[in-house]
């Protein structure tokens, strides 16, 4: 097991480190003099120059790993920026170590808002031992009487975000189509807020994403936001529709055009001729489907099986795969001209996992659709969820998303014999799915030999790009969030992995 302590850096700290005899060594100095770790992570929205004099200071009293986390907040009591923050480092720690970790979070540096995340988190997400100093008294562990269940997070997650409020100035304050995607997350408020922008207009959308992240949802909002409203939804799941039969769907044919065309029919594009038509699975189109499909966007007609003259229409295509669409024209298996004629718009869907915040909240609104639901069901006992259920499933990654949640607390409702789901409810009803993903870099058999400089490449290409988008392009943030000294050392990886 290894032992982490986790702290933001105080004030405290830096007067101490500065040589203030009032603050003596300063809580996180005290406690790794008290107590030891294997690593001690810390997170500063301070100065860089204060808070690297003061690594610097704190690395002469331990010899335990030192890992710095900078984090930007607009406001040190900014609740949702600073749980975004700590959620964040706490899943760097575990990505690095695993689960199988002994943790200590410091109550003591920082403001009450610190504190009280680090209770949240340790009662809910990331299980972990409360600790505080005192100059007097030493190095505590902190005593919280009650268990802070799941339902107490809500309120203290819904802080402004100045930025977003400012990026969607001119939108209208309420949008009405998009509040059935249930979310609190900085990520799904800048994913709606994408889809806000671009639903009044009638070019094209790619929505990638995980299976079970809400794809069809959030087109569907799109297309009751828009102009089309009014207009038809058609969704074609192309993976489902056999490669012989792909055209006659999608175009429509002709009386007499094939043995069995005993009538006219019009194809999927005509159907949705004034409104959407929805593509799901568009990445599992086969190759000459796609050449077709490119020439109907292209023109924009359809010509039936068997018919002389082509068909105009007016339909808005939005289209949604869980494949990465780069990686498939890379290996040949998707046309390049086709995914650049559909990606006008792109909105990626982040997994569940990566929604911090937004678990607790989905999982309300599930099982009172459950509840609904099961209204006319004979003997149906209306379920509400036990403070330890919430906490196991705030803290398991549900790697099939939403629909996964959703089919857990159908199951555990179905199951349970009393009015409240409990703990052992949501265990018997979890289906742990370990998944194999082949780009995995640290699953890989080695019976036949790895690769060890490829997989050293694909990893700083990943991290690099990673660290680039999320730093909004400013290299100093980037070098930062991957570790590195300064951006010119940033610039050099990026040379050196070919990362553009």
């Amino acid at each position: 097991m290894v032992k982490i302590l986790t702290s933001w850096i105080g004030f405290t700290d830096i007067r101490a480190s500065k040589g203030s005899k009032k603050d003596g060594v300063g809580p996180v100095c005290q406690a790794i003099q008290a107590r030891e770790f294997d690593e001690v992570d810390l997170i500063s929205d301070l100065a860089p120059d204060e808070t690297d004099q003061y690594i610097h200071w704190l690395a002469s009293f331990t010899n335990s790993k030192i890992v710095l986390h900078y984090k930007k907040l607009t406001s040190p009591t900014n609740f949702s920026e600073i749980y975004e923050a700590a959620t964040r480092v706490l899943s760097n720690i575990q990505s690095r170590h695993g689960k199988e970790l002994l943790s200590s979070f410091h109550l003591s540096p920082g403001t009450p808002a610190m504190a009280a995340v680090w209770i949240i988190l340790a009662k809910t997400r990331f299980p972990a031992e409360l600790i505080e100093s005192f100059p007097q008294k030493g190095v505590k562990t902190a005593s919280v009487p009650f268990d802070i269940s799941a339902e107490f997070i809500p309120d203290l997650l819904r802080g402004p975000d100045n930025q977003l409020e400012r990026l969607a100035e001119g939108l209208s304050p309420n949008a009405p189509e998009f509040t059935h995607l249930i979310h609190r997350s900085n990520v799904m408020k800048r994913v709606i807020l994408k889809a806000q922008r671009i639903a009044p207009r009638s070019v094209p959308v790619l929505i990638e994403g995980e299976s079970g992240t809400g794809k069809e949802l959030l087109a569907r909002a799109i297309h009751k936001a828009g102009i089309r409203s009014k207009g038809p939804f058609i969704p074609v799941n192309c993976g489902a529709i056999p490669e012989t039969l792909l055209e006659s769907e999608l175009f429509g044919y002709e009386k007499g055009a094939f043995t069995g065309a005993d009538k006219q029919k019009k194809g999927y594009f005509e159907a949705a001729d004034g409104g959407t038509l929805f593509l799901d699975e568009f990445g599992e189109l086969p190759w000459p489907g796609q050449v077709k499909l490119l020439r109907v966007l292209q023109e924009k007609e359809v010509s039936r099986l068997g018919a002389t003259k082509p068909v105009k229409f007016n339909t808005r295509i939005i289209a949604a795969t869980n494949r990465n669409l780069i990686d498939e024209i890379a290996k040949n298996r998707f046309r390049e001209d086709l995914f650049y004629r559909i990606a006008v718009a792109i909105i990626k869907l982040p997994p569940l996992r990566e929604r911090a915040g937004d678990i607790g909240l989905v999982t309300e609104a599930l099982i009172s659709q459950i509840n609904i639901e099961g209204e006319n069901e004979p003997g149906y006992i209306h379920k509400k969820i036990s403070a330890g259920a919430k906490n196991l499933m705030l803290q398991y990654e549900w790697p099939g998303n939403v629909r996964e949640l959703q089919n857990t607390l159908m199951r555990a409702a179905m199951w349970s014999t009393g009015n409240t789901i409990s703990l052992e409810d949501i265990k018997e009803a979890m289906i742990p799915i370990s998944l194999f993903k082949k780009d995995s870099l640290l699953d890989r058999p080695i019976e036949d030999g790895v690769n060890l400089p490829e997989l050293m490449d694909k990893l700083a290409q990943h991290y690099l790009k990673k660290a680039m988008d999320k730093a909004n392009g400013n290299k100093t943030n980037a070098a930062r969030l991957v570790g590195l000294p300064s951006y010119q050392t940033f610039t050099n990886w990026m040379k050196k992995y070919k990362v553009t």
